[in-house]
């Protein structure tokens, strides 16, 4: 029996001479098969997935090879032909659904096209019962209230769930799931990956799921596939690949995994940072006819920081983690509690907030969106400095040189501009920037979520090995458990704008006290070293 989906020799190349993308690049994906595609950026994984539906970017050219879907030649198919296989026999869900999913247009709206699209002999009814029902399927409680709603009406855990309603609406035979879950706490996470292997089994639907997230990789897919710079490194059924694995690449990706690491002496002395009894209010918009809707958004928070100690903020979406973060930073006015600094409290009023706000840099989760793409980088490094006083242009210059350097980049990135750097190195520079003035706290928030597994490492070697040499404390906000389980000194777990438990790392993920901790930690999938190179998949509720 023929697979679903052949690729053979796939070749793509940037137009008529440039660099080949993919080369020679050939695997299968059988029926109700779940497929994993797995490697760095700029590894080729999302240009093969493109390839299959004919979404490649102009500037991307087929050069050799086939690929098969249904026995039938893609390349081959003219725009007609392949419409009509779009969505109904092939869908895509995309990583970042907010950018998927049309802002203009209702989530009604936007699932009823394909129906229109494949399926215009149904009415208008028929369609909207099958609608409500999918919704409802994947987890959207009130699927006919859902139907007049905008996606920023929802959290990015429900828009990726509407994503998968939209892609699973039709029945496709293969689904090709794209780093689906790769902005989403543990938990969601989770019940993402959960809801979609239980609609594919629904509907034997194939799956190739494109992915830097190794240990889900492992939980999820019957086969998978390494890729680097294009090329097809490793292919095999997972058990197999992860446990002893042929490939340096292979062995390469699966040592970067994050884990835990002895625990560091308890900080003692006088606190760095204290947050007291924090509450934050956010008013919505009010309506002619009813009073402005409150939320709390941080209820009676209380955090301690101490110097060179690395603090763990933890949760679910709307957690709070994020809104405390911006009150420590001074970006967010608490509508009532204290921020203190070395002992003094810090307010707006009084001339310790400057001196706080200097000692205190954030470093963002997406680093494009956070640096001026017209300025030159070593403008944007040098940018926290011109409030420093006694500094020449020479010191500055020196100290810009140095701090790239201190981030392994060397000096004349200072000439380039942000677009020509890869995602790893434009996380340097926003350390780089935050760091340039020495400052005495840095608040990380989830400044390593969007970085494949290799560069997640060395900015997280590269975050211990600074805090080592200039001895800053360190908030670090994530959702990706496996990271705060290694750098984390103590964790803070947040649910609802509440702190319901912290404590020391070691404490927190081997002794949990609530079951909301629990839940978060059994929901993360653990590799543990076979001593072969490979590793093998446990549940963390296992390993208890």
């Amino acid at each position: 029996m023929n697979p679903l989906l052949e690729i053979d020799s796939l070749t793509l190349r940037v137009g008529q001479s440039g660099p080949q993308v993919v080369k020679q690049v050939s695997f299968h994906v059988g029926s109700g098969e779940i497929v994993g595609v797995v490697g760095e950026s700029g590894s080729g994984k999302t240009m093969v997935a493109r390839a299959v539906m004919k979404l490649l970017p102009k500037t991307i050219q087929p050069i050799n090879g086939t690929i098969r879907f249904d026995d039938e030649d893609v390349f081959a198919m003219n725009g007609t032909a392949i419409r009509s296989i779009r969505g109904k026999r092939i869908a895509m869900i995309f990583q970042e659904p907010m950018t998927s999913l049309n802002p203009s247009l209702t989530i009604g709206r936007q699932l009823e096209e394909g129906l229109e699209l494949h399926y215009p002999q149904e009415s208008k009814k028929e369609r909207r019962l099958k609608i409500i029902n999918m919704l409802e399927k994947v987890g959207i409680k009130d699927g006919e209230k859902a139907l007049s709603a905008h996606p920023h009406q929802f959290s990015g855990g429900m828009r990726q769930r509407i994503m998968i309603a939209s892609a699973m609406l039709l029945q496709p035979d293969l689904l090709i799931a794209d780093e689906p879950t790769t902005a989403l706490d543990a938990v969601v996470q989770r019940e993402i990956m959960e809801l979609l292997l239980k609609l594919t089994r629904e509907n034997s639907t194939s799956v190739l799921l494109i992915s830097h997230d190794l240990p889900m990789v492992a939980r999820y897919c019957d086969r998978i596939v390494v890729m680097r710079y294009g090329d097809l490194v490793e292919e095999g059924l997972t058990e197999q690949v992860l446990s002893n694995p042929q490939h340096d690449y292979t062995r390469k990706l699966l040592s970067t995994l994050p884990r835990r690491i002895p625990a560091r002496a308890p900080a003692s002395g006088e606190a760095l940072m204290q947050a007291d009894n924090i509450i934050v209010d956010f008013i919505g918009n009010k309506s002619l006819f009813q009073k402005a809707p409150v939320k709390t958004a941080l209820d009676d928070v209380s955090v301690t920081i101490f110097p060179k100690e690395v603090v763990a903020i933890v949760g679910g979406s709307g957690s709070g983690k994020t809104t405390l973060a911006r009150v420590i930073a001074g970006l967010v006015q608490p509508k009532s509690g204290t921020l203190s600094y070395k002992g003094q409290q810090v307010s707006r009023k009084n001339n310790h907030f400057n001196d706080y706000r200097f000692n205190c840099q954030l470093v963002f989760q997406d680093p494009y969106s956070s640096l001026d793409p017209r300025m030159k980088i070593g403008q944007l490094v040098a940018e926290p400095l011109r409030l420093s006083e006694g500094l020449s242009a020479a010191e500055k210059s020196a100290l810009v040189k140095s701090t790239l350097e201190d981030v392994g980049l060397g000096g004349d990135f200072a000439e380039r501009f942000p677009h020509e750097l890869s995602g790893g190195q434009r996380q340097r520079i926003a350390i780089a920037r935050a760091l340039v003035r020495r400052p005495a706290f840095l608040i990380a928030d989830e400044a390593v979520s969007a970085l494949d597994v290799t560069v997640r490492a060395q900015v997280l070697d590269l975050l211990a090995e600074l805090q080592e040499r200039y001895g800053f404390a360190c908030l670090f906000i994530s959702h990706d458990l496996g990271v705060v389980e290694q750098i984390a000194d103590r964790v803070v777990v947040m649910k609802d704008g509440k702190i319901i438990e912290q404590g020391t790392r070691d404490a927190i993920f081997d002794h949990p006290q609530t079951d909301y901790t629990r839940q978060l930690l059994s929901a993360i999938p653990i590799l543990e070293t076979t001593g072969t190179g490979g590793v093998r998949l446990k549940w963390r509720n296992e390993a208890a």
